[in-house]
């Protein structure tokens, strides 16, 4: 645990780890047996790191999503597919590494598989603009979703950005544009679609890979409209507000479940992502192949009439 930057609120666990190792020093170096001692510490640590990640609010699950330790889209393509391919380009001249695309097997299933990109360094983050696409990522994104249509593929994206890039470049190519292109095909289109929320879904830059027939989140991620430090910035003119935007915005996988603006949430490990992604990528990979099961069963009718009435439904109240 020592490994992985820790968060403001994992300090306390991190006290209490700290402790232990100086106890273990100190009985191997005065040959004291603190067996007792230690065995009593690590089980009060254990306990305090499941109450701990059991109960967090929505800033520290916002925290863990940001981790920048967490597994990345390429991550995912590593371990969750074989045969992977990547396609690159807008066939305009530009190739946005913020979004990447390509085909790959999925336990045997051919699909097409496009996710936003971050990096876990700084040299990483500036060659994927940390992860905030241009209007030339989601052109890239819809040349492969017709690409998928064509060749009768399987749909599936991960998601893991800010927000689409907000520069002045990218608003005089055509950012709006770009991404309302993609929400109108993506709703048209007669092939399965399932989109994974793997750490931040924020606004129109994470909804235009999201117009999907099912929608998942892992357990920490995060899916909004807007960043909790923007809606503070708006609401209360101070970014420092954000944890109390957090609460008022409802924006956690367990929330959005209730809402049925989600179809399921993936399990992570204890703390997040990032302290095992190995379970992690099983985990996601079980409910991606499921979903393709299921979705196979649709025609291409019934796929584009339950995502359409999806996202109807969404926002509507009783009566």
């Amino acid at each position: 645990m020592s490994k992985i930057t820790q968060l403001p609120f994992e300090k306390p666990i991190y006290d209490i780890e700290d402790k232990i190792e100086e106890l273990k020093m100190l009985s191997n170096e005065s040959g004291i047996d603190l067996t007792s001692q230690i065995e009593t510490l690590t089980k009060q640590a254990e306990e305090f790191k499941k109450n701990l990640y059991n109960n967090l609010k929505p800033y520290e699950r916002i925290q863990i999503a940001r981790h920048a330790m967490r597994p990345t889209f390429l991550d995912y393509v590593k371990n969750i597919t074989t045969d992977w391919l990547e396609l690159h380009g807008d066939r305009a001249g530009t190739d946005d590494r913020s979004i990447i695309g390509g085909i790959a097997r999925i336990d045997n299933q051919p699909v097409v598989l496009i996710g936003t990109q971050k990096g876990k360094t700084t040299k990483e983050n500036l060659e994927y603009n940390f992860g905030m696409p241009h209007p030339e990522g989601y052109r890239k994104a819809l040349r492969l979703f017709k690409h998928a249509e064509r060749f009768d593929l399987p749909i599936v994206t991960i998601i893991d950005t800010p927000g689409a890039y907000p520069g002045m470049k990218a608003e005089e190519t055509g950012q709006g544009v770009a991404i309302a292109e993609n929400l109108l095909e993506m709703a048209k289109l007669k092939v399965p679609i399932i989109a994974v929320i793997t750490g931040e879904g924020c606004s129109g830059g994470a909804l235009g890979l999201a117009v999907a027939n099912k929608v998942y989140m892992l357990e920490n991620a995060y899916y909004t409209v807007i960043t909790p430090e923007g809606c503070a910035s708006i609401l209360w003119n101070d970014a420092a507000y954000a944890d109390k935007a957090a609460e008022a915005l409802r924006i956690t996988a367990d929330f959005l479940l209730e809402q049925n603006i989600i179809d399921g949430i993936i399990k992570e490990p204890l703390g997040g992502a990032h302290y095992d992604p190995e379970l992690t990528f099983v985990n996601l990979k079980n409910v991606v192949v499921k979903a393709l099961s299921e979705l196979s069963q649709l025609n291409e009718q019934q796929l584009i009439e339950t995502r359409y009435d999806k996202y109807r439904a969404m926002g509507a109240l009783n009566g």
